[in-house]
C-alpha cells in the first residue's frame, strides 16, 4: 500500500487551511499530493491510504472538493479525538442550546447571535456552507473560539484572555478534552481523566496510552501517536512523502528503515534544511514535479541522482478553448516573478504593438492573493504608458480604475478602448476559466510557471518564454524569446493570422501525449513497482 503524506498546513502550523467563504482566497488548494491522490483514486492504480499529521476539522468538505470524498485515510488528530466515522455530518448552529430569547441576525457575510440587545457570538461559515466557528463574546472581546468538524461537534475551543488566545483544547465527539496546548510556549498537557488515544477500526479499534501527561510541544505529541500508527502497518507499505520543512524532522525520525517516496513541489522546502538531506538520503525514490527540479536536485546531491524522476502531478488533457470565438485577441502575460525592468519593456512593446492590432487586449496572469495588487499593477502600467508617451487610458477609465473588458463605459468621450486588464487566479478553477480565453500565454519571468505550460498544452495555446521546457518547444508549440525587443515578432507571427497558431495548436497537441493520465499512472506503476 502506498501512504500519502501530504503537507496541507496553514501557515507552517500543524492545522488545515480552511477559510471563511467570504474570505479571498490566499492559497490555492491543489499541490502534488492532491494530483496523485486524484490520479491513484480514479484510475485504481495501487492500494492507497492518506496519514494526516495535521488538525483538520474540515478533512471530508476539501476532499469532496478534490474530487477524493471516499479516499480512505488515518488522522492524528482523530486518534487523539477518539474520533469514528469518516462521513460529513448535517449540523446547524440552531441546534446548539441558545440562551432564552436569543435573537439572530443574518449579515451578508456571517450571522451574529444576539442576547438583550448586545452580540455575544458571531458565526463563520465555510465555501460549501458549513459551520466552521463560533466566536463567543465577553463585553467587546471574544472569551471563546469553537471550531466545529464538519461530522457535527465542536472538535477544538481557543480560549481568550483581553482578545490574546491563552490555550486550545482539543475535543472528543462527546465532547471532553483530550490534550490542552498552550501558546506561549507550545508546551501540551494531557487529560489525566482520559490519557489515551485511539487505534484501528472497528473490533480492532483499541486504547493506546501516551506515554507522559506533558509534553514540551504539539509536535511531540503528534510524532508518538504517528509512530504508533506506523507500528500498525506492514514493512511492504511504501510512504509518498510532501517534502516540506514543517514536518521534515518528524518524518526523518519516524521513517527511518522504511520504503520512501520524496515529492518534491514548488518551494515548501529548504535544500539546505538537514533533514531534508538525510531524507534524500534514505529515500528509494526521489519524484519532481518538472524537469528543471529533477536537474536541480542532481545537481546539488549527485550522489542520489539515480533516484531521481520526473512525473509532473498535472495531467494533460485536449481542450477546447474558445479565443476563435471572442471578438478580441486575448494575450495573458504571467507578471509572477517578472523584474521590474522586463515588465516595463513589455508595456511598451504592447502599446506598440495595438497601433498595429487594435482586437489585442492583455491580460496580466498572477496567482498571488493580494488584495492590492491588481490595482498596482494597473496603475503601475499607466504610469509606464504616461512616461513612454502613449496614453494612460489604455490601462485606466475616466476614474482612474481598470475596467471590464466588455464593459460599455470601456470607451470613454475620446474613444480610448481599455486594452490592459488583470486575471488573479489563485484557485485552480479559476485559472482554467481564464486561460481557456487566451489566445497567446507569455512568461517572460526567469522561473516557469508549470501550472500555467501545462494548461497550455491541454488547451493547445501557444507560449512564448525565456527557455524551452519539456512542455514549451522552439518553433513547434510557441517560441523563446531572450530579448523583449524581439516580442512583437512573435505577436503579429500569432495574432495576425490563424495558420502559424494553428500549426502550434497541433504540435502542442502532440506534446501533451507524454503527459496523459495513463502515461504518469504508468510511470507511478514504474517507480511503486521498482521499490516492492
Amino acid at each position: 500500500m502506498v501512504i500519502f503524506i501530504p503537507a496541507w498546513y496553514k501557515n507552517k502550523e500543524w492545522c488545515e487551511n480552511e477559510q471563511n467563504w467570504h474570505e479571498r482566497k490566499m492559497h490555492s488548494e491543489f499541490d502534488d499530493s492532491v494530483k496523485q491522490i486524484q490520479l491513484f483514486h480514479r484510475n485504481s492504480a495501487f492500494e492507497y491510504s492518506i496519514c494526516l499529521l495535521g488538525y483538520s476539522p474540515n478533512l471530508r468538505h476539501f476532499l469532496h472538493r478534490q474530487g477524493v470524498y471516499m479516499a480512505p485515510y488515518f488522522s492524528v488528530f482523530d486518534a487523539i479525538n477518539e474520533c469514528e466515522g469518516v462521513r460529513a455530518g448535517v449540523f446547524s448552529y440552531k441546534d446548539l442550546n441558545w440562551l432564552p430569547n436569543t435573537e439572530f441576525l443574518y449579515t451578508p457575510f456571517v450571522t451574529l447571535a444576539l442576547f438583550q440587545g448586545r452580540k455575544y457570538a458571531q458565526m463563520e461559515f465555510g465555501e460549501d456552507g458549513n459551520l466552521i466557528q463560533i466566536d463567543m463574546y465577553e463585553g467587546d472581546n471574544v472569551a471563546i473560539r469553537n471550531i466545529y468538524d464538519d461530522r457535527g461537534f465542536v472538535s477544538s475551543a481557543i480560549m481568550y484572555s483581553e482578545n490574546v488566545p491563552v490555550y486550545q483544547d482539543y475535543y472528543t465527539m462527546k465532547g471532553t478534552w483530550k490534550i490542552r496546548v498552550f501558546f506561549e510556549d507550545n508546551h501540551v498537557e494531557i487529560n489525566k481523566e482520559r490519557p489515551f488515544y485511539m487505534l484501528g477500526e472497528g473490533d480492532n479499534r483499541r486504547e493506546v496510552a501516551f506515554s507522559k501527561l506533558e509534553y514540551e510541544s504539539l509536535e511531540d505529541v503528534v510524532k508518538e501517536v504517528f509512530n504508533a500508527y506506523i507500528d500498525t502497518l506492514s514493512d511492504d507499505d511504501i510512504f509518498c512523502i510532501a517534502m516540506d520543512n514543517l514536518h521534515s524532522k518528524l518524518v526523518t525520525n519516524s521513517l527511518k528503515g522504511k520504503k520512501t517516496i520524496l515529492s518534491f513541489f514548488e518551494k515548501r522546502y529548504s535544500y539546505e534544511d538537514k533533514y531534508t538531506k538525510e531524507l534524500l538520503h534514505n529515500a528509494n525514490r526521489i519524484v519532481t514535479d518538472s524537469k528543471l527540479r529533477a536537474n536541480e536536485l542532481r545537481n546539488r546531491y549527485p550522489d542520489e541522482s539515480d533516484k531521481v524522476i520526473n512525473i509532473t502531478p498535472y495531467d494533460t488533457r485536449r481542450e477546447v478553448g474558445i479565443s476563435q470565438q471572442l471578438t478580441v485577441q486575448k494575450i495573458l502575460v504571467a507578471v509572477d516573478n517578472l523584474s521590474p525592468d522586463v515588465f516595463e519593456k513589455m508595456v511598451i512593446v504592447f502599446a506598440n504593438y495595438f497601433e498595429e492590432n487594435d482586437k489585442a487586449r492583455v491580460h496580466f496572469f498572477t496567482r498571488e492573493a493580494d488584495y492590492n495588487l491588481p490595482k498596482k499593477l494597473i496603475h503601475d502600467t499607466a504610469n509606464i504608458l504616461e512616461r513612454a508617451g502613449y496614453d494612460s487610458r489604455l490601462a485606466l477609465n475616466t476614474e482612474g480604475d481598470s475596467v471590464a473588458e466588455n464593459s460599455i463605459d470601456a470607451l470613454d468621450s475620446d474613444n480610448v478602448t481599455t486594452k490592459f486588464f488583470v486575471e488573479q487566479c489563485v484557485d485552480e478553477l479559476t485559472a482554467s476559466k481564464c486561460i481557456r480565453e487566451q489566445r497567446l500565454i507569455i512568461n517572460l519571468s526567469d522561473s516557469a510557471n508549470l501550472y500555467l505550460q501545462i494548461s497550455g498544452v491541454s488547451f493547445g495555446i501557444p507560449q512564448i518564454v525565456t527557455e524551452e521546457s519539456q512542455y514549451v518547444k522552439h518553433g513547434l508549440n510557441g517560441q523563446v524569446v531572450r530579448h523583449v525587443e524581439d516580442l512583437e515578432k512573435v505577436l503579429t507571427f500569432y495574432l495576425n493570422g490563424l495558420k502559424n497558431w494553428n500549426n502550434a495548436q497541433v504540435y502542442a497537441y502532440d506534446i501533451g501525449e507524454d503527459y496523459t493520465t495513463s502515461r504518469l499512472v504508468a510511470k507511478w506503476k514504474e517507480v511503486v513497482g521498482e521499490i516492492e
